[in-house]
């Protein structure tokens, strides 16, 4: 990956961390949206199941942004904020 693939990545997972904190949550579906007509298409694809999914390098950068403070609901789709009673790791059901 090239500095400036990094340096976008790293944008839109900048972005990401600061919708999070504005809203308390981000729904993957919202955030999909939003990164195409904010960033452009190349930052999102449809996964296997044809769900609109954001790029594997952006979810790299957010999650190293948010390592140990974010949780990735799975039933919800969505990240939030690590509360106390939240297992340990990054996902959660």
């Amino acid at each position: 990956m090239s500095d400036d693939e990094r340096g976008k990545a790293a944008a839109v997972a900048s972005w990401m961390k600061g919708q999070l904190e504005k809203h308390q949550t981000l729904y993957q579906d919202v955030a999909v949206h939003e990164i195409q007509s904010r960033f452009g298409p190349e930052f999102t694809y449809l996964n296997d199941a044809g769900n609109p999914a954001i790029d594997r390098k952006v979810l790299a950068a957010f999650r190293s942004l948010t390592e140990g403070s974010v949780v990735w609901e799975r039933g919800e789709r969505c990240w939030r904020r690590r509360e106390s009673y939240d297992p340990e790791g990054r996902v959660v059901d």
